[in-house]
């Protein structure tokens, strides 16, 4: 009984802790971005749900790619000063990627995950380009650690007692390792 309530606890963590993921492509390249939790992701998820959108952005002010939504987006427009892999909200009905900053009023929607200035102006490239926007593939496992150096009980992932030679992904020490 006690594997079961470490395992629910995990699992709550880990659905707590977890961040809706969107694949950017563009030039034949893959970035991923970390979403933003407020009402304009919520509507873009569901919008992405019915499948991938692409947009032709294009630069503006040297520091941002921006383009038209297919439908306008909830607005929690504030002041911002943005930072490189920011993606904006701007009027409700245009999306921006920042490869530089500005300072405006935005709604957040989310980042591109670990790109200098000089990677993600390489990646989006000069002009007018096609983005597609799609959502990424939810595995629910974040992390995945040997378990040459941990100790302690390791649990199933359906919180049972795992035998000492068992193989594959467990729990130790509140942490995904596999074995």
């Amino acid at each position: 009984m006690r594997g079961l309530f470490l395992f629910i606890a995990l699992m709550i963590t880990t659905m707590a802790n977890a961040q809706q993921k969107i694949n950017i492509t563009v030039n034949g390249r893959t970035l991923t971005a970390t979403l933003a939790e407020n009402d304009a992701t919520a509507a873009l998820v569901e919008l992405l749900q019915k499948g991938e959108m692409t947009i032709e952005m294009e630069d503006y002010g040297g520091f941002e790619k921006v383009g038209a939504l297919p439908q306008s987006l909830p607005r929690n427009d504030r002041q911002i000063t943005t930072t490189v892999g920011d993606i904006m909200l701007y009027s409700g009905n245009n999306i921006v990627i920042f490869y530089g900053s500005n300072s405006w009023a935005y709604t957040p929607l989310g980042k591109i995950d670990g790109m200098s200035a000089g990677e993600l102006k390489a990646a989006l490239g000069n002009g007018i380009v096609s983005v597609t926007f799609s959502l990424a593939a939810e595995t629910g496992i974040s992390a995945v650690t040997s378990a040459t150096s941990s100790k302690g009980q390791a649990y199933r992932l359906d919180g049972t007692l795992a035998r000492g030679n068992e193989k594959g992904i467990v729990i130790m020490n509140g942490k995904k390792i596999l074995k």
